[in-house]
């Protein structure tokens, strides 16, 4: 089974995620033993962030780590488990909301696709990069 880093690599809808992930130094973190929960957003969905703010964040590598860091749990937590609870504390530190009385909701972002599992945790696919 690959890690999150290696399957996120593996995934074309994923690239803008991985550039990002590379450019805030997040490879190795999320290479390593876990296990942690990413909610993953999709090229689509960076693409509804204005090219301009992107690039801006891109190059501001304490911003990048934050808003990244902001997509992980701590902890392995299929989509199961996430119909429980209504919110959860991130690796950045901020609580995100969870729902699911319309489908999975994490804040505004919509799960797309639900347990990817990987050697160090599971992904879960959203349509909308979420901000702290």
């Amino acid at each position: 089974m690959k890690t999150i880093i290696e399957t996120a690599s593996g995934n074309p809808d994923f690239s803008t995620l991985v550039t990002a992930i590379k450019a805030a130094g997040l490879v190795d973190t999320l290479s390593g033993t876990g296990p942690f929960t990413v909610f993953a957003p999709t090229n689509e969905a960076f693409a509804k962030i204005p090219k301009a703010t992107l690039d801006s964040v891109l190059a501001d590598k304490t911003k990048l780590s934050k808003i990244l860091t902001y997509h992980v749990v701590a902890g392995k937590v299929m989509a199961k488990d996430v119909a429980t609870k209504s919110e959860a504390t991130t690796v950045e530190g901020s609580e995100i909301k969870i729902s699911t009385k319309d489908g999975a909701m994490i804040n505004d972002a919509k799960v797309t696709k639900a347990d990817i599992e990987c050697s160090n945790g599971v992904i879960h696919v959203i349509d909308t990069v979420l901000m702290p």
